[in-house]
């Protein structure tokens, strides 16, 4: 592996692709840190000291990379894209419109990639008004009295606004540049990057437990990342038989394949969904206020405590609903299996259109049952190490949740892209 990175540095395009991504990065993680105008950067930091980040901030400061609750200028992070990007995918199958362009190609992807540019803009600002009116009104950072913007008139809320909304829309800009001109896909690198900027202080709180406990914890991590990276790369390969054809002179097909299904087809998407809807309450219950009624402390007690049986699995249960709606919503086996036969393909043994269609629904639904179980484990297991991490720390690293799953999805698509491009170059790649 360290003579591909050799051999990747030794090549000029690849060395300076490398580079380019890297400048990006160290400029994205400046911005993370640097306090928007208007917001007493002191006394954010004593709040800082102060705030427990789990519950309804847990995963977006987790995709910010902590700059959510600094409320810097890149504090929305990538999460507006990201629900942006989700939203466009799911409404391609409830409007015709949409799923036109889908088909359309190249000029149609450009076309959803525009619309989801402009909803990322509307979510952010949705996002950011929300919480500078919560930080305003003292909501942000819990029990914290400190005062976080001074001066608290409309046009400095209003600059605040802009400005966070201005870095979401450099996010996205930045991410672009990456895919463009970079290595891997750029959304999802600053996604790595966001989670990798959180390991220091995650690992300093462990350590705090002990020598030994930091040992044992560094052990688990590593186990968990095998398990999570043998279980990624498996798939269910059908296999995919093209009938020759004689078009004009020349005679086309004949060839074998194979259809490509991943144990874990849906992602992490099923685990975002499933935070985001579980948090809900805890965000209702913020935003009414502190009250003792029966309903609010139930909310505090088993939904919100993330060490609660209730919440554990309810977790779990979302995660698994989700997984199987996800992948229902974007892999349409009708579609596949008309395009199969489209081109003279079939599965051998298997009689092309319905018949297809309903084995591919089969071999999918047997699939999705220990995706989805193996999606709510690697969700639900750092709930159970509460008292390690602290509480509010689920999602991160290095005991499983959403924070392996992405680091390990985007390091392995990183991986193989560097190897594709040093295969082209006829070096040894990084993958045997």
């Amino acid at each position: 592996m360290l003579s591909a990175f050799r051999s990747a540095l030794a090549t000029p395009d690849l060395r300076r692709k490398i580079l380019f991504t890297l400048g990006i990065v160290v400029i994205y993680r400046i911005g993370a840190l640097l306090p928007s105008p208007g917001v007493s950067y002191p006394n954010v930091q004593k709040c800082l000291d102060k705030v427990d980040s789990g519950g309804v901030y847990g995963l977006l400061n987790l995709f910010s990379g902590g700059a959510l609750l600094q409320l810097s200028v890149f504090a929305l992070g990538i999460m507006p894209y990201i629900t942006a990007s989700i939203i466009i995918q799911l409404l391609t199958v409830v409007i015709p419109r949409f799923e036109q362009l889908k088909k359309e190609g190249q000029a149609g992807q450009g076309k959803l990639t525009q619309y989801t540019r402009y909803l990322t803009i509307g979510l952010a600002v949705l996002q950011a008004t929300g919480i500078i009116a919560m930080a305003d009104r003292g909501q942000l950072f819990g029990q914290c009295e400190e005062d976080i913007i001074p001066n608290s008139n409309v046009f400095t809320l209003t600059v605040i606004v802009i400005t966070m909304t201005a870095g979401t829309a450099v996010i996205m800009w930045f991410g672009e540049l990456i895919t463009e001109r970079g290595i891997g896909n750029g959304m999802s690198l600053l996604m790595f990057v966001n989670i990798a900027a959180r390991i220091p202080s995650e690992g300093a709180i462990i350590f705090d437990k002990g020598a030994l406990v930091f040992t044992i914890v560094c052990v688990f991590g590593l186990l968990i990342i095998a398990s999570v990276v043998f279980v990624e790369q498996g798939q269910r390969r059908i296999p995919v038989q093209y009938a020759k054809r004689m078009i004009g002179r020349r005679m086309y097909g004949g060839t074998s394949t194979y259809l490509p299904l991943k144990v874990n087809q849906a992602g992490v998407i099923p685990v975002i969904f499933a935070s985001s809807l579980l948090y809900l309450p805890d965000l209702i219950t913020r935003l009414i206020g502190q009250d003792s009624s029966a309903w609010q402390r139930f909310i505090a007690d088993h939904i919100v405590k993330q060490s609660s049986p209730v919440h554990i699995g309810v977790y779990f249960a979302l995660i698994i609903f989700f997984t199987y709606f996800y992948i229902t919503i974007t892999f349409n086996v009708n579609e596949r299996a008309d395009e199969m036969k489209k081109f003279g393909g079939f599965i051998p043994g298997i009689r092309p259109g319905r018949p297809t269609s309903e084995y591919l629904s089969f071999v999918l639904g047997r699939i999705t049952l220990p995706g989805s179980i193996y999606l709510g484990i690697i969700a639900v297991l750092p709930n159970f190490f509460l008292e390690v991490t602290g509480e509010g720390q689920n999602q991160n690293f290095p005991f499983g949740g959403t924070a392996v799953l992405i680091m390990v999805g985007v390091g392995l698509d990183t991986v193989k892209q560097i190897e594709s491009q040093l295969m082209q170059r006829n070096y040894e790649g990084f993958l045997k």
